[in-house]
């Protein structure tokens, strides 16, 4: 087995290695550093939790010489704010023993901030395609000195509506330069992209997407309704040396945060959430209290399904089958990372049925069913998503999350059910000349007035 060892990296780079325990590259970081170090554009498609992030950092950093130039010279663009922050802490443990300048930027900060921070200059510049966009028309940020671009999970990128900025991107960047891009999928988006801009890349195809980790034990639940599924996952995660860091992925905000609130009352102070409405200073402190154990359950939306280096979780909880058969994959890759076993396990009502055979058809695997347990009660109490049609438009302007049945309408009282005329002067003056009478035009009345 190859070793860190054999790699050709140099004495400081050997040395953070060492300190981080690692022992064996990843086969990505394997077949990944002769060709990024070859300075040929190189595409590499690998499933979530493989070690990508180190894949491009180790061969970048072995070859980036010393310089006090004030523009950075490797661009790292990648989705969110979470990885911005994570991918600069990675590069920050590598290059322990290197001298170098690495920022990260991302949107929800005050851009005059990050101005500040880029005029102080950099060699590594991550940041999100938004804020980069931003810095780079105010003159503040020069992207003419890149000599290597790296894009990872193009792919979100793409999903999240970021082609705009990466296009313009593209532009601003000198001609001759390195392109490295990494993706868990290769969608026709992403295609179009490396045909445009990449010129013959390297290719290194990990793991096709779609394939299920051999480390991850998978079951499935067949659940009638949403409170049914929330009294599974209270009775799953009373086990608390079984279930000891979870992760629950819910469909939307709003599920997110109901899922929350009704596990924090049979769990308090044992659970956070995540999602896009979230400050960036909640969502991080979420991760980092996560991460530490000081909250053993996490309530995300898909917005961390991809990239975030979340430690030791032992469940992945899908609330629902995903939208995208894909994303299925990068949510239970959470789980399993390293080498470790990790269990996964879906919900589905009967409508979901549909989005999980399309799960299982793209994993070629079927999940295995598990019975819901006696002891677990099958709730008839409906979400607003979930009643019929007819229920909703009746309830369509109520505040309260569930219908209550009943009359909605209610006789006036005598006193409300008064017609407002106008006032009693006004009505007397109808009464009696059938027009309201007015004083006329007060300028014509001067004017006949200095006449006379």
């Amino acid at each position: 087995m190859v070793s860190f060892q054999d790699l050709d990296l140099s004495n400081p780079l050997r040395n953070a290695i060492e300190e981080l325990e690692l022992v064996n590259p990843t086969p990505i970081q394997q077949q990944a550093f002769p060709v990024v170090r070859s300075g040929k554009d190189m595409v590499g498609i690998a499933q979530t939790g493989t070690g990508k992030t180190f894949a491009y950092l180790l061969p970048i950093l072995r070859d980036l010489k010393f310089s006090k130039q004030q523009h950075p010279r490797v661009l790292i663009l990648v989705p969110t704010r979470e990885l911005v922050v994570q991918v600069v802490d990675e590069i920050e443990k590598l290059a322990k023993y290197i001298t170098l300048r690495v920022i990260g930027v991302y949107g929800g900060v005050n851009l005059n901030r990050h101005k500040e921070a880029v005029a102080q200059g950099s060699d590594v510049l991550v940041a999100t395609p938004g804020r980069l966009y931003d810095l780079a028309l105010s003159n503040v940020l020069k992207l003419k000195s890149i000599q290597k671009l790296v894009i990872d999970e193009v792919d979100v990128m793409l999903d999240l509506g970021f082609r705009f900025q990466l296009l313009n991107i593209f532009d601003l960047l000198p001609q001759r330069r390195q392109n490295i891009m990494f993706s868990a999928t290769m969608t026709a988006d992403v295609e179009a992209l490396i045909d445009d801009y990449f010129i013959a890349p390297k290719k290194i195809a990990i793991a096709v997407s779609g394939t299920p980790l051999e480390n991850i034990d998978q079951t499935a639940y067949n659940v009638p309704n949403f409170y049914t599924k929330m009294n599974l996952l209270n009775d799953l995660l009373f086990d608390k040396s079984e279930f000891s860091k979870v992760l629950v992925f819910a469909p939307n905000k709003r599920n997110a945060d109901r899922i929350f609130n009704l596990i924090e009352e049979e769990f308090p102070g044992q659970v956070c959430v995540i999602h896009s409405n979230k400050t960036q200073n909640y969502r991080l402190r979420s991760i980092e209290e996560f991460n530490n154990g000081n909250h053993r359950i996490l309530i995300a939306t898909d917005v961390i399904a991809r990239g975030l280096d979340l430690h030791e979780i032992s469940h992945v909880v899908n609330f629902n089958p995903t939208q995208y058969p894909e994303n299925y994959m990068h949510r239970i890759g959470r789980t399993g990372r390293a080498e470790k076993k990790g269990k996964s396990i879906l919900f589905a009502t009967e409508k979901e049925q549909e989005a999980k055979k399309s799960i299982e058809e793209l994993m070629n695997f079927e999940i295995p069913m598990v019975d819901i347990p006696e002891r677990v009660e099958i709730s008839k109490q409906l979400t607003e998503e979930e009643r019929p049609k007819e229920d909703r438009q009746q309830s369509a302007n109520r505040t309260s999350q569930e219908y209550v049945p009943g009359e909605a309408f209610h006789e006036k009282k005598a006193k409300n059910k008064k017609v407002n005329l106008g006032g009693s002067y006004r009505r007397e003056i109808t009464k009696k000349y059938k027009k309201p009478k007015t004083r006329g035009d007060k300028n014509f009345n001067k004017r006949n007035k200095k006449r006379k």
